[in-house]
């Protein structure tokens, strides 16, 4: 019997969509990471695919998502970094051994160690949070609105005032409320 797990979501800033594989963190939180094998889907879907993964290395890729989350979050609401956050991560990214190289169609792309390994995955993300939270990437980090969320997210939007993680779940689902209550008070003064 094959097992179901929630979707993932990805987005174009490796770091902030690793912090997406745990969602409604403030409601009925989804892990969308239960398993180390399902670590390893995710890695590979974002081009760092590994040779194995452990309960130990979901365990250290946990402590490194929740310790971006942590920074994000500070970042977003323009309060100080968590030390134990920063330290985290800055651990993460000294730890592993991966590359950046250039692909014939002019992209940065990671390569991981010759036998790859959880740990160099990790320092490419941690390596992403670090050039996120230190201001070099052109955007800026947000929490999405919705309450049961609140997810970072990095906004790269011309105006810089992107409400929602995404607009395909968070957006639709405070649409379809705002909707709903409206319709709500039209049908109650009819009576």
């Amino acid at each position: 019997m094959r097992v179901e797990f929630p979707e993932f979501r990805l987005g174009s800033v490796l770091a902030t969509s690793f912090t997406a594989t745990l969602t409604e963190r403030r409601g009925n939180a989804v892990e969308r990471i239960p398993t180390p094998h399902r670590l390893a889907d995710w890695l590979a879907v974002n081009g760092l695919a590994v040779d194995s993964c452990t309960t130990a290395d979901l365990e250290l890729a946990r402590e490194l998502r929740e310790s971006i989350h942590a920074a994000a979050t500070a970042a977003a609401i323009q309060d100080p970094l968590p030390a134990s956050a920063v330290h985290v991560i800055n651990d993460r990214s000294a730890r592993g051994r991966a590359a950046a190289v250039l692909t014939p169609g002019g992209k940065r792309q990671w390569r991981l160690g010759s036998a790859s390994r959880v740990e160099d995955a990790l320092s490419v993300i941690a390596a992403d949070a670090i050039g996120i939270l230190a201001g070099e990437r052109d955007g800026r980090l947000a929490l999405c609105a919705s309450p049961t969320c609140r997810a970072a997210f990095f906004d790269t939007s011309q105006s810089r005032t992107r409400k929602w993680c995404e607009m395909n779940t968070c957006g639709n689902r405070q649409k379809k409320a705002r909707f709903h209550a409206k319709q709500g008070k039209k049908s109650g003064s009819a009576e």
